[in-house]
């Protein structure tokens, strides 16, 4: 009797729902029922997974006939900006770590209803956290393109209003919309919006504003994923931490790394022996810094009509000051590679020539 009472309730709990709108919670409430009906009933059970996995909410790529695009009442700019189907033009270099946690979130969405089966849920909400160009922003790409879902991201400039209670009410809408689709939010810049609430200089109302965010997120449903990156972490309110399903650090890229970022973009035009030079030219540089670099050094080419090899050396120019005396050694001895003299090569990198012969007869 009581189990049937239990029932009773959430019977009407789910009429309540359905009869206000409120669709999400219709949902969830449906996949709460669907599990605790596995072994008393496998037919309803069946019954209402099958309903679930046809959802609109998984199928339709977005709300938009059910709800426009949230916009800012007074500027009227959109709150969010949305890429649908999203498509990346390049296979993105990670590190092992961040392969295996990006393709960690991917698996679990294809074997979702098996996880529902044994009362789990799939990865719903993640943080990405590490310095500037990194890769934060393109691996929620590459997650949305894997998904086949749309990428939704938070327009800072459009939710952060001069009026402090437009501010969290722009969020609210950007967080309501999101909810009703299955798709990747993408919160970037996350510091922004979930600083700490101890720090004295920011005012009430954004105190409020992170404390509606952390509810949020908590209650955030499985059928989207929600993206939350930071350059800052240590400027997040220590309760942002464990809200999050999954925290994957991205951290500059190594050695290998940037061989293999600097193969991607270098292009046809410039040799294996200059690729191996720049490697050790860009060390310590994030992936969007090689990329812009590569870019710029390709485009110098082919605007100035210079050789490759001349636009190369001015970057070398560039970079020198910056490498330590293991690298400049290393870029004196690949330099001669390229036709440099042992003088060229010591006036250019400043490793006198007796170093250059030892390194080159360890070698």
């Amino acid at each position: 009797m009581e189990d049937i009472k239990i029932f009773e309730d959430k019977l009407v709990h789910l009429a309540r729902l359905a009869l206000t709108g409120q669709r999400q919670d219709v949902l969830l409430l449906m996949r709460r029922v669907a599990n605790q009906l596995k072994t008393v009933s496998p037919k309803v059970y069946s019954e209402f997974s099958e309903l679930l996995r046809n959802s609109p909410s998984y199928n339709s790529p977005l709300r938009g006939e059910i709800q426009s695009v949230p916009v800012d009442g007074d500027s009227r700019l959109h709150l969010v900006r949305i890429e649908a189907p999203v498509h990346l033009d390049i296979e993105p270099i990670w590190s092992d770590a961040i392969s295996t946690g990006l393709t960690q979130i991917i698996k679990e969405r294809q074997k979702e209803q098996e996880l529902r089966d044994a009362n789990l849920e799939p990865t719903r909400t993640v943080i990405f956290t590490g310095p500037p160009g990194v890769g934060k922003s393109l691996a929620a790409k590459w997650v949305a393109e894997k998904l086949h879902r749309p990428l939704l991201t938070l327009d800072l400039s459009a939710v952060i209003s001069s009026f402090l209670g437009k501010t969290g009410s722009n969020l609210r809408n950007v967080l309501d919309y999101a909810k009703g689709t299955s798709c990747v939010l993408l919160l970037d810049e996350f510091d922004s919006i979930a600083k700490r609430r101890d720090d004295s200089i920011e005012v009430g109302e954004l105190k409020r504003l992170v404390t509606v965010l952390l509810q949020e997120i908590d209650a955030w449903p499985s059928t989207g994923i929600l993206i939350a990156a930071t350059n800052h972490p240590a400027l997040l309110d220590p309760a942002v931490w464990r809200r999050f399903d999954a925290h994957i650090d991205f951290t500059m890229p190594g050695p290998q790394q940037i061989a293999q970022t600097v193969e991607l973009y270098a292009g046809s035009e410039i040799g294996d022996s200059w690729k191996r030079t720049i490697s050790t030219l860009l060390a310590g540089s994030s992936f969007s810094d090689i990329a812009r670099a590569l870019n710029r050094i390709r485009r110098e080419s082919i605007v100035q009509q210079k050789k490759i090899d001349d636009c190369l050396l001015g970057l070398a120019k560039e970079r020198i000051n910056i490498l330590n005396k293991n690298e400049r050694v290393s870029l004196a001895l690949q330099l001669m590679g390229n036709g440099f003299s042992q003088r060229q090569a010591k006036e250019f990198t400043g490793v006198s020539r007796d170093t250059i012969r030892k390194k080159q007869g360890c070698c």
